[in-house]
């Protein structure tokens, strides 16, 4: 079905399953796509797996889609958090965009002593979230969580989570392959990813980060980068070492 409309519905599915549909979804499908009835079309909800459906009944503020069969199982990402400072709008979405297409369970955004940027948007970020998986074909739909302090979220780590802690003052420097090993040789286990703002981490962070022993840091190559391209290259690392691109 290449080139087939995907769609995220907040509903059950299963065979046979009727989904009623909201005005917005409705334009969407008929009004934007020029979907009729006895179209189909794919649909998840992050939670049921992905489902092939017809449009039963198609109308400009509303419609029905019926379920007809499964057409991929429920697919789970590794229990991998993305933790990063927000930057500037276009470039916080891309790292959203990104997080889901590369396969974490959570996006959070936090406030560290350097962030440029001290408002997001999170209703919209979870929107762009949902977006994201539509387009690459994901069957989960990572949260996104509101803004909170970095601070905070230290204070209350979870145990048994260990930290990738992507920390641009060692670019460059001896530890990026001892980070590396230390990724393969501990042991499994949830983990998170901490990108840094593009002020980079304060000196108490970092000494703070450094103090922990669930924090490994990691340097990402011998250049700094930007924090959406850190983001993306963290993720490609910890995915081909450790998540589900093995």
């Amino acid at each position: 079905m290449s080139g087939t409309v995907r769609l995220y519905v907040d509903h059950p599915l299963g065979q046979g399953q009727t989904i009623p549909l909201e005005r917005a979804q409705a334009h969407y499908l008929f009004g934007v796509m020029r979907l009729e009835a006895g179209a189909e079309l794919l649909l998840f909800n992050g939670s049921d797996g992905e489902w092939r459906a017809e449009v039963a009944q198609a109308g400009k503020r509303g419609g029905v889609l019926v379920c007809r069969v499964q057409s991929k199982p429920q697919e789970v990402p590794p229990d991998l958090w993305l933790i990063f400072a927000p930057v500037k709008k276009a470039r916080t979405d891309f790292i959203v965009e990104k997080a889901v297409e590369l396969g974490v369970r959570r996006i959070l955004p936090v406030q560290s002593d350097f962030t440029n940027s001290e408002r997001i948007r999170a209703e919209k970020q979870r929107a762009h979230a949902v977006e994201a998986a539509e387009q690459c074909g994901a069957t989960f739909v990572p949260e996104v969580a509101d803004l909170q302090k970095l601070s905070g979220l230290l204070d209350g780590w979870p145990a048994g989570r260990r930290l990738m802690f992507c920390d641009e003052a060692q670019a460059g420097g001896a530890s990026a392959q001892a980070g590396l090993a230390a990724l393969k040789d501990g042991p499994a286990g949830p983990w998170a990813i901490l990108i840094g703002p593009e002020g980079g981490f304060s000196e108490a962070e970092r000494a703070r980060l450094h103090g922990f022993e669930f924090t490994h840091p990691v340097a990402l190559g011998p250049r700094i980068l930007r924090a959406e391209t850190a983001a993306v290259a963290a993720l490609t690392l910890w995915q081909s070492v450790l998540g589900d691109w093995q």
